[in-house]
């Protein structure tokens, strides 16, 4: 028999305590133990003997045909989810405020009503004519989407959970949905594990896709325990900055695809356009001969994308120089610098540092680390990188130049874009034709690389 008892539960990882702390000793955050009511099995408790049915144990072995897919309509969000919605798949999407989430899932339950699905959007957040009138912004008020706002999961259950359930239910968002039964508010770590395992064992059971949108920490990381997001099948982050027009879709977690694949879209009046070319947009702004500038030939997901790192480098007057990044790894740019200082002889401790990968995209791989220094010499130096150049390769502490993969998806997307020139590691590999190429075995030899060209100011070398 079930037995009330009170527990002291971390709002931010989940972790649970007998008596109320400050701070949480899991996740390290303070003040946000929060006394909740809970139940206990006293059986287990006892150590008695729990009851089940004994399982059936299979081999490995075994032929399983893919999974099927529903189209969304929007070719990058396909892309993200490895070729569409899997039914009965469990999706979470977060991302800033206003960035955009609402209006994507908007314009997929849209395209796929259009196509003859049922789709059910539940919003907790907005009435029904808020969404109305934002369907008729974007030209969709006659997609025959079905609506409903409504924060309770046992009214979502009884309308959806039935046998002719619907092909997609969104839910907007995950952390406004509560449980009756529970004294907790919504938001609260016990409400969205069980707002969550309600929804979820329905999209199971009936093989409704299910898309939850929820909130972001001010970190970027959903807002709720981790929990949420190992039940769930995908986790999706938006990513970009409002100012920028660029909206990057990341799958950071597919059981049904690969991780870390991204869509591109643009904000437009009409809502978010997927960019096919998105390297094409990303360089679009690019100016050639301009000192502190390079362009980096990364990979994200299965996807080349070229990108452009700016750097400015300048005297500083400050005790302990800035550095100021945004799209990259703080701590990476601190072991760069000070791998161009010991090894290279370029002077980095009295320099501020200001690093930007242009476009608002986040650049993870290591692979950026050329580039990367590429745009700092340049800068420092003032001589532009050389003229149609990509850069790409990993720097060592020692000052080696390390290769990567996906080599050949990196330079045909160069030579397609134009570029006829590549800096990259030695690897003994052919090279597009079109395509000539520095290969580099030490970052000192970058140096030497961008020392041709007129000076923009004078160079500035230690001894």
């Amino acid at each position: 028999m079930a037995k009330a008892q009170r527990s002291f539960v971390c709002q931010t990882c989940g972790a649970v305590y007998p008596k109320w702390a400050g701070r949480c000793e899991d996740c390290g955050a303070w003040n946000s133990i929060v006394e909740e009511a809970s139940t206990r099995n006293t059986t287990a408790a006892a150590g008695g003997k729990a009851q089940g049915r004994r399982l059936d144990l299979v081999s490995l072995e075994g032929r399983m045909a893919p999974p099927p897919r529903l189209p969304s309509g929007i070719e990058e969000l396909d892309r993200v989810l490895g070729g569409g919605i899997v039914p009965g798949a469990v999706l979470l999407i977060g991302g800033d405020p206003g960035i955009g989430k609402s209006t994507l899932m908007l314009q997929a339950a849209a395209a796929l009503a259009d196509g003859g699905r049922e789709v059910v959007y539940v919003s907790g957040e907005e009435s029904v004519d808020q969404i109305r009138l934002r369907a008729l912004r974007l030209g969709l008020a006659g997609s025959p989407v079905r609506l409903a706002s409504a924060t309770s999961v046992g009214d979502i259950l009884a309308t959806v959970d039935h046998a002719k359930a619907p092909a997609l239910v969104i839910v907007d968002s995950i952390q406004t949905m509560w449980v009756d039964g529970l004294e907790q508010a919504p938001g609260t770590v016990t409400q969205l594990r069980a707002a969550a395992q309600g929804l979820i064992r329905f999209a199971k059971d009936r093989g409704s896709a299910l898309m939850l949108i929820g909130h972001v920490t001010k970190d970027g990381q959903i807002a709720g325990p981790r929990v949420l997001e190992h039940m769930v099948d995908a986790v999706l982050y938006f990513e970009g900055e409002r100012g920028h027009q660029f909206r990057i879709l990341r799958a950071v977690k597919n059981r049904f695809g690969p991780a870390n694949e991204i869509g591109v879209f643009e904000m437009a009046d009409a809502g978010l356009v997927p960019v096919p070319n998105p390297s094409a947009l990303f360089l679009a702004d690019r100016e050639d001969g301009v000192a502190g500038a390079a362009v980096f030939a990364g990979m994200e997901g299965s996807r080349p994308l070229l990108v452009e790192i700016q750097a400015l480098v300048a005297p500083s007057g400050l005790a302990t120089p800035r550095r100021a990044v945004v799209g990259w790894d703080g701590n990476r740019l601190a072991m760069l610098l000070a791998v161009l200082e010991a090894r290279c002889g370029l002077v980095m401790s009295t320099r501020d540092v200001y690093l930007n990968v242009a476009g608002g995209l986040r650049v993870q791989e290591p692979a950026a680390d050329l580039a990367v220094a590429a745009a700092i010499v340049s800068s420092e130096l003032g001589r532009p990188a050389p003229r149609a150049s990509v850069f790409f390769g990993e720097v060592g502490l020692a000052g080696e130049v390390r290769a990567v993969g996906h080599i050949e998806a990196r330079l045909k997307e160069a030579r397609k874009l134009g570029f006829e020139r590549a800096v990259m590691p030695r690897t003994g590999k052919d090279r597009p034709a079109g395509l000539a190429g520095d290969e580099l075995a030490r970052l000192a030899d970058l140096v030497g690389l961008m020392g041709g060209g007129p000076l923009q100011r004078p160079r500035k070398l230690a001894g």
